[in-house]
């Protein structure tokens, strides 16, 4: 499974924090907060738990499994700077997350269906992996079927996302341009990167 199907409710308490975007999720992470099936007093976490809870909160945010999140990982070591930016930089650029930020869907679950289903093309080319990195540049636009241009013109029109300034979207065209690859202040996640990286290279 390269995702997770579970209760998403449950692992925005969990986690403390708005993981999953969906309206449902959300307000039930409004209405109680504190992690479920906890009682009142709750233990300590040790240090790992800690950064095990960053890690998790990272493979769960954009939708990778153990491998997928060591490969980016190991790609991150080898990239020149800082291992932890690195990596999250890696995981805004992956295309299903640019579709969610670009406001060509809600959701990151509901882009990466998207392009499971092949409602999309990069640089003109079908696509259908959701873990594909994008590069300055690149152009992601809805196919031109007439049932995917109407679902998408829709959707844009009811949700209001401002895409960040290393994306350009054209709402006529339905289309995202990556302007830059964006940098470390622009990732979308908050996340205590150095605990995941200890964690990774122990």
């Amino acid at each position: 499974m390269s995702h997770y199907t579970g209760p998403k409710a449950k692992i925005n308490r969990r986690l403390g924090m708005v993981i999953f975007e969906n309206a449902g999720a959300i307000r039930a992470f409004e209405r109680r907060k504190r992690p479920p099936g906890m009682a009142a007093r709750r233990r300590k976490v040790s240090e790992y738990g800690l950064a095990l809870m960053e890690k998790q909160k990272i493979k769960l945010y954009y939708g990778m499994n153990e491998r997928q999140f060591k490969r980016l990982f190991n790609r991150a070591t080898r990239m020149k700077g800082n291992t932890g930016e690195n990596l999250m930089m890696l995981c805004e650029r992956r295309v299903d997350n640019v579709i969610c930020r670009g406001g060509l869907a809600s959701t990151r679950p509901q882009a990466r269906q998207g392009v499971t289903h092949t409602h999309f093309q990069l640089n003109g080319r079908t696509m259908n992996v959701p873990s594909i990195q994008v590069y300055s540049g690149d152009v992601i636009a809805v196919r031109n079927r007439e049932n995917l241009q109407k679902f998408y013109r829709e959707l844009v029109e009811r949700t209001d996302i401002k895409p960040p300034e290393w994306l350009t979207f054209n709402s006529e065209k339905l289309e995202i341009t990556v302007s830059a690859l964006p940098a470390y202040e622009d990732v979308s996640l908050p996340v205590e990167i150095d605990r995941v990286v200890a964690l990774m290279t122990r």
